[in-house]
């Protein structure tokens, strides 16, 4: 999947997988195209409107609802997390994980322990929400942590859950994505969740992969 603007064009592509045992997944993801693409994904804690789900449909019609202008600044999404925390207050809880992109420039916020990772075209890996609050979006204490990334063409931003990011040092996801983009870069996330998983899921996971081509 591709996402064309007037200045920007990503590769985008995802997967998911359910908890072993499980026929529920409490992860959620969204992919958007158009003047400014995003990448959005959620780690629920519970199935109560499946919340996860809530939270990027929420946070959609906030998106849509601004301009290019206002979404490249902080204060706006400090403002949709304080709406967001509040949407799920006093039921099931979750992460929020969304980053927007425009020219060489990615924007956007990080609540919970759901990851994001920079890795750039010359396979250099880092963790770019390292310090974020584990409050979660509904526990009322959520604590937006903003991401702002000068990107040139060939780097990946990476978007995981918690299941897919915990069995994963930085060293391991750092030869998988690497040995992953070498391949079809629409095969990128399901390399990510095999890695991840080898030997059985002990919780939902989801791996988001965009890579900035122009």
């Amino acid at each position: 999947m591709q996402g064309v603007g007037s200045t920007v064009r990503i590769e985008c592509f995802a997967a998911t997988c359910t908890q072993q045992g499980r026929t529920l997944n409490e992860d959620a993801f969204l992919i958007g195209r158009g003047e400014r693409p995003f990448a959005a994904l959620c780690d629920g804690t519970g199935n109560v409107e499946q919340a996860a789900r809530r939270v990027l449909r929420l946070f959609e019609r906030l998106l849509n609802e601004s301009t290019p202008e206002r979404i490249a600044e902080a204060g706006t999404w400090t403002r949709w997390v304080k709406l967001l925390d509040s949407a799920l207050l006093g039921g099931a809880q979750s992460t929020f994980l969304a980053v927007t992109f425009a020219a060489n420039e990615a924007v956007g916020v990080a609540v919970g322990d759901s990851r994001a990772y920079l890795i750039n075209r010359e396979g250099q890996c880092r963790i770019v929400n390292q310090g974020a609050s584990k409050h979660l979006l509904g526990s009322g204490q959520a604590h937006p942590f903003l991401i702002r990334l000068t990107l040139s063409a060939g780097d990946i931003v990476l978007l995981l859950s918690g299941g897919a990011w915990t069995p994963l040092n930085l060293h391991l996801l750092q030869k998988t994505v690497v040995s992953a983009a070498l391949k079809r870069f629409s095969e990128m996330p399901a390399a990510v969740l095999d890695a991840a998983g080898p030997t059985g899921k002990a919780d939902d996971m989801t791996a988001v992969a965009v890579r900035l081509v122009r």
